[in-house]
């Protein structure tokens, strides 16, 4: 008797959630490898990722997943173009696509240089030799420059093929159109914030912060917004991080120095916003595109809605400074809320990205999104990097870094082959923007709400029109359904001068 096309919809379904059980167990071994494995253990985990990754890919490509997702193409199933189950097989032949185009040895070998690569990147950063981690970049970036030629298929632009992994349907041109009229403003706000003459007190959060205090009102901080700790934990790492293992399995990551507060605590913030999106994920459609995050641009929007719309806001900390004097005695005596709330949006050209304000920060990405394309194309060699850099950042901040771990090596990606990652953080403030707009529309007071310590109004609008959807719509129709509006950096724009606007009495 032939199969129904539910039957073999649920086949297909079933096949897929086995390949996200392997895939998480790789994302295990990827969050111990950043935390506390072993330095003796490199060698042993690069090898132990690469077979799960080859295992995983192996079941991937599969030739059953082609033949049901031909058979129900075939049958016209489901009629319904709106329904749930088509968008999951439109996503599930995209990524089956991607897929077959890469080799099961390119896939291995691509997972273990990354893995050994960002032990490399651990102990140049550390010791500021780029030399140290040259040989492993140049090897990272001719597989990743292989993988996007294989999935370029000489249909587009290399390039536009590694982007497509974090930002499906969007294009290097897309990107910088929607670039272009932000960096102008951005220009000009900071021209005009620099010739205002405010200085904000930002010793202020360079003094003894102990680092056991930090944790404690980091992770207060990232409950009170709805970071669930019974189904999560938070960690050390190089470099902060957000890992979602899966069902009831999210794992943060921050870093702490005791002389500057903002990096721990805005850090974990943000990991938390990632953290909130993954378990608000439809647990039902794990293994699926439905129980997947919509895109990398997606994913940030919801990190830097909560580290810089929230954290940063005077609401925000209207409830939060006075148990922060509780928490920092020594480092906070005598500073006022308008004085750390100052402090915490200074705007200055600095050299560390996550630890950059909000008007500069897009062209930090802006830099990056410029120089990997250079190294995609082969226009850059990996070797010229750290001049290209300086170059760049001279031209754009005013500013060159004294040595590389201020420069080129501060950024873990890189050295985990995530060339076309970059764009989606400037995206993300963008999309972050106009959501806050309309929730803000729809939900009446926010800041109300903040000086209360009521975010879960916020959490929940954000969870019923964001993380509930999984990949049902790409990024541009998402964002055009919950707002009313296509993407645009214009609410960025207007957040940033309403906010800093004041700040600096422009």
């Amino acid at each position: 008797m032939a199969r129904s096309p539910e039957q073999l919809y649920s086949e297909l379904l079933a096949h897929l959630r086995q390949v996200a059980l392997l895939e998480s167990c790789g994302a295990i071994l990827g969050w111990d490898e950043q935390t506390c494995l072993p330095a003796g253990g490199s060698e042993l985990r690069a090898d132990q990722s690469a077979l799960l990754a080859g295992l995983a890919h192996e079941r991937a490509t599969a030739p059953v997943v082609g033949e049901l997702l031909g058979e129900l193409t075939s049958r016209g199933w489901p009629a319904d173009a709106a329904s749930p189950e088509r968008a999951n097989l439109r996503e599930i032949a995209r990524s089956y696509r991607r897929a077959t185009a890469l080799p099961r040895r390119l896939v291995e070998e691509l997972t273990k240089a990354t893995s050994l690569s960002q032990k490399t990147w651990v102990a140049a950063r550390k010791q500021r030799q780029f030399s140290l981690f040259l040989p492993d970049l140049e090897r990272v970036i001719a597989l990743r420059r292989e993988v996007a030629q294989a999935l370029a298929r000489g249909e587009c632009d290399p390039y536009d093929a590694l982007i497509d992994e974090y930002e499906p349907a969007m294009t290097a041109a897309d990107i910088a159109q929607l670039f272009a009229p932000l960096r102008h403003e951005l220009v000009k706000l900071i021209g005009q914030i620099g010739q205002s003459g405010r200085q904000p007190p930002v010793e202020i959060l360079t003094r003894h912060y102990p680092a056991d205090a930090q944790r404690a009102f980091s992770f207060e901080a990232a409950s009170e917004i709805g970071f669930n700790f019974e189904e999560g934990r938070l960690d050390v790492a190089a470099h902060p991080f957000c890992s979602g293992i899966g069902p009831g399995d999210c794992r943060l990551t921050t870093r702490y120095d005791t002389h500057h507060f903002p990096g721990a605590f805005f850090g974990t913030l943000h990991e938390a916003g990632h953290g909130i999106y993954e378990q608000g994920l439809n647990r039902e459609a794990w293994g699926t595109p439905l129980g997947s995050a919509c895109s990398l641009g997606v994913h940030e929007s919801q990190s830097r809605l909560w580290e810089n719309l929230v954290g940063r806001s005077l609401a925000y900390w209207q409830r939060a400074f006075p148990k922060a004097q509780k928490m920092f005695p020594e480092a906070l005596q005598g500073v006022s809320l308008d004085q750390f709330h100052a402090a915490i949006n200074d705007v200055r050209p600095s050299f560390i990205r996550v630890e950059s304000d909000e008007v500069t920060y897009n062209l930090h990405i802006m830099l990056r999104f410029e120089l990997e394309q250079l190294l995609v194309s082969g226009e850059l060699a990996p070797a010229d990097l750290p001049g290209a850099w300086n170059e760049r950042f001279q031209r754009d901040f005013g500013i060159t870094p004294s040595h590389d771990s201020d420069g080129c090596l501060q950024d873990v990606h890189w050295s985990a082959g995530y060339l076309g990652y970059f764009p989606t953080y400037c995206l993300g403030n963008m999309i972050a923007a106009q959501l806050f707009d309309t929730a803000r529309a729809q939900l009446g007071d926010l800041d109300a709400a903040f000086r209360a310590g009521e975010f879960q109004p916020l959490r929940e609008w954000l969870n019923t029109q964001i993380h509930q959807h999984g990949k049902r719509w790409p990024t541009a129709e998402l964002v055009q359904r919950v707002t009313g509006k296509p993407l645009s950096s214009e609410p960025l724009v207007r957040h940033l001068k309403e906010r800093f606007g004041p700040l600096y009495g422009l």
